[in-house]
């Protein structure tokens, strides 16, 4: 398997990719119900969570869109420091949510000062945070900020997109009172995409049960009725569900120190090379992910001309997001790339500016 470095949809191991092949069977069937049960219970250690985990069939878009119309009636405090976070705050005023900006520079952090200075002027339903922006690199930090809303805010609902973290980095929701959280099948899970894992606490389905127009999709309550019969409302992506639940015995094999300490390490390597260089990294110091590097682009590098270099080696670099496109390029090091697929990427890059 040649890696591609882009931050998903990532590459994925033969053998998950061969548990799509199982045969159909009525979803609404012990067995399957018996998968669809174990899958959610491993990911529960992915969040560190004793609470329910719901397996959505949608991308992690969708999860954003459920948690502003299950937990909040009116207002959302929306953190942007990037694309994604972004997107956080038009998905919440396409539902109809009163949402307040509290932006910051794209290679900037979301600071807990920032948020208790933001909370003490108006009562929020829910304050929404990425984990890690996956368009900058930078990493928020999350543990600091719940703590932060639960001492100024108590009844404000705290929601993380994990998208580009969870299963790289660890993420404790019960211990840092996180009332919903969620990730993606195509990142650092190393699945094909199409699932959003979404944990959501006793506060957050409690805030639901107040809250009108949920929708039915992506109701809550509507999931968790479903649930508790190991089941899902509407049906489910069975072939997803069947890789998840491989992919979960591969990941918890591994071990979960084992598997963030790899991300770190793979992160510190990145890091070290492109500063080695001369290259300056994007993100601010102190607040930079530990599955993707984003670093400026010197006026030599071209991204797409690069990619064209290392087709032969099936190897992918990935351009920066949106306004960042050919200003910084993205070294992707998450779920299954090694430290040694890095090495090997980082001296093509090498090779390549040669000739520059």
């Amino acid at each position: 398997m040649s890696p591609m470095f882009v931050p998903g949809p990532v590459d994925v191991a033969p053998e998950v990719l061969q548990q799509q092949t199982r045969p159909m069977m009525p979803h609404r069937n012990k067995d399957f119900e018996a998968t669809f049960r174990g899958a959610a219970e491993k990911a529960q250690k992915i969040f560190a969570t004793e609470h329910r985990v719901f397996l959505m069939t949608n991308s992690g878009s969708g999860a954003q869109e459920a948690a502003v119309r299950n937990l909040a009636n009116e207002r959302v405090l929306s953190c942007v420091n990037g694309a994604f976070s972004k997107r956080w705050y038009t998905v919440a005023q396409a539902n109809g949510k009163q949402a307040d900006l509290l932006e910051v520079p794209m290679a900037h952090a979301i600071t807990p000062d920032m948020v208790e200075e933001a909370l003490k002027k108006q009562k929020y339903d829910l304050i929404t945070v990425v984990h890690n922006e996956t368009s900058t690199g930078v990493m928020n930090p999350i543990k600091e900020i719940a703590a932060v809303v639960h001492r100024v805010s108590p009844d404000t609902l705290v929601a993380v997109d994990a998208v580009s973290s969870a299963a790289g980095v660890k993420i404790e929701m019960d211990a840092w009172g996180i009332d919903c959280v969620f990730t993606s099948s195509q990142k650092a899970l190393a699945l094909p995409p199409g699932l959003a894992l979404c944990a959501v606490n006793e506060r957050g389905m409690q805030r639901a049960a107040g809250v009108t127009n949920r929708g039915w999709y992506f109701d809550f309550l509507l999931l968790e009725k479903h649930r508790v019969k190991d089941s899902t409302p509407m049906t489910p992506a069975m072939s997803l569900i069947f890789a998840l639940d491989f992919q979960m015995d591969r990941i918890l094999a591994e071990g979960l120190e084992n598997r963030y300490a790899r991300h770190s390490a793979m992160a510190k390597r990145a890091q070290e090379w492109a500063t080695q260089k001369g290259w300056p990294l994007f993100a601010q110091e102190g607040y930079r992910s530990q599955t993707l590097t984003v670093v400026i682009n010197p006026v030599e590098f071209d991204c797409a001309d690069f990619n064209k270099f290392v087709a032969p080696e099936k190897i992918r670099l990935a351009n920066g997001y949106g306004d960042l496109k050919g200003k910084t390029f993205r070294i992707a090091h998450m779920g299954e790339i090694q430290l040694s697929d890095l090495e090997k990427l980082l001296g093509l890059i090498d090779q390549y500016m040669i000739g520059k």
